[in-house]
């Protein structure tokens, strides 16, 4: 995927020529990623939710056809956030759209601009890609990513519902048997 890198200049009253770098994650990124999850699900009060390893997301983002996409923000050389997504599709439209799946920037990071050069490299890719839109989900409590959304121009559509069948339902859906257990 081509993909410029990104260079925002951040001041900070600490060091005024510190830059924030945006880059497409490689496989070598795969720790830092998973680090990265598992610092928004402890964010957003769910620690113990994160499964994934880091064989899954070699496997699943770095193949022959990516399942997902995602960037790394570094600051001054550090990690300091991501972006993860991947592309859906409208029927509605006929166009491929972006999905954001995760946006997330260590707090000792945050305020610096990084967030919003994230987002921005993001919606540039969903352009270049012929997305016409770009989506993503925030939980109704975090009022600091609610903002944040609304002063980028974000459309918050309160009449969807989000609707999710995981684990025994999903396997009782498709028809599949549980699996036996161990003794």
């Amino acid at each position: 995927m081509p993909l410029a890198v990104l260079f925002v200049a951040c001041i900070t009253p600490y060091n005024k020529n510190m830059a924030t770098t945006i880059r497409p994650a490689t496989p070598a990124d795969v720790p830092q990623i998973l680090a990265f999850i598992r610092g928004l699900a402890a964010y957003e009060r769910e620690p113990d939710a994160v499964l994934a390893s880091e064989a899954d997301l070699l496997r699943d983002g770095f193949g022959y056809q990516p399942l997902f996409y995602c960037l790394i923000a570094d600051y001054d050389g550090a990690p300091a956030g991501f972006a993860f997504y991947f592309f859906n599709y409208s029927t509605w439209l006929g166009r491929p759209g972006l999905y954001l799946e995760d946006l997330f920037v260590n707090p000792e990071f945050r305020g610096l601009g990084i967030g919003k050069a994230l987002l921005k490299e993001v919606a540039a890719i969903a352009l270049e890609k012929g997305c016409l839109r770009l989506q993503w989900e925030v939980l109704d409590w975090n009022t600091p990513a609610i903002e944040f959304y609304k002063a980028m121009g974000a459309e918050f559509l309160d009449e969807w519902r989000n609707v999710r069948i995981s684990g025994s339902a999903l396997r009782r859906l498709a028809g599949i048997a549980e699996p036996e257990a161990s003794h």
